[in-house]
This record gives C-alpha cells, sequence and structure tokens, in this order.
C-alpha cells in the first residue's frame, strides 16, 4: 500500500519518484472507537505503541505512541474488533488533516491505515 504521486523531482541523478509508505508493527495502546467528525464522516481512530528501534543513545524514549485513522470499510470491519494490548501490523500513508476545533484552526498528523492484520491477541484474565 502506498501513496505515490506521478509528479517526479529532478535530483543529481535524474527523477526520483515521491514515496509514502508506512509500515508498522506494534500494540494497540487506544482501543479503537468510532468518531463522528462534524461533517457527518465517520471514522476509526485508535492509537499503536511501537517500539524504537536503531542508536539506543540518541533519546531516552523506548516507544513511539502513532495516532492512526481508519476510513476504508474493510480495516474498519477488522480494528473494531481489537483490543488494547493486541500486537498488530498496520500499512498506509503519512497524513496531515486541517479542520477547525474550538473555533480556531487546528491540524494533525496520523498514519491513514489501508490494511490491516491482527498478529497477536492480548493476554486476557
Amino acid at each position: 500500500m502506498s501513496a505515490r504521486t506521478k509528479e517526479k523531482v529532478s535530483v543529481a541523478g535524474g527523477p526520483v519518484e515521491h514515496v509514502n509508505e508506512v509500515r508498522l508493527v506494534g500494540r494497540v495502546s487506544l482501543a479503537p472507537h468510532e468518531r463522528v467528525l462534524p461533517s457527518g464522516d465517520a471514522v476509526w481512530v485508535f492509537r499503536l505503541a511501537v517500539t524504537r528501534t536503531g542508536d539506543p543513545g540518541r533519546s531516552k524514549q523506548t516507544v513511539d505512541a502513532l495516532e492512526c485513522a481508519v476510513w476504508a470499510a474493510r480495516p474498519r470491519r477488522s480494528v473494531a474488533g481489537w483490543r488494547v494490548g493486541d500486537v498488530v501490523e498496520v500499512t498506509g500513508c503519512l497524513r496531515r488533516r486541517f479542520f477547525r476545533a474550538g473555533g480556531a484552526a487546528a491540524s494533525r498528523t496520523e498514519v491513514e491505515v489501508r490494511a490491516v492484520r491482527l498478529i497477536r491477541r492480548a493476554a486476557t484474565g
């Protein structure tokens, strides 16, 4: 899953295609829930905690909490059954969404999820 544009950027070695692809594997840290926007559109949202990889010396933070939004019907049906603690994989792209909140302009950067997969259910009990 990717958001590719037809526009190409010219660099020293020639044109380069723009690519906006995200693949995350992590633990659901905020239960998925439906949010109805003022426009009447419905979106399912959840938070995914992903352990940081790479140079451990750069930051004391060990996980990233990433907001995810699901607009498409098929992944929404799957996400609706997820629980906090489930380990999942999501693919999609980064989006910055603009809206009005409290009379002021606001924005949010989130992962727009296009496909999902449950890897392991959270332990119960």
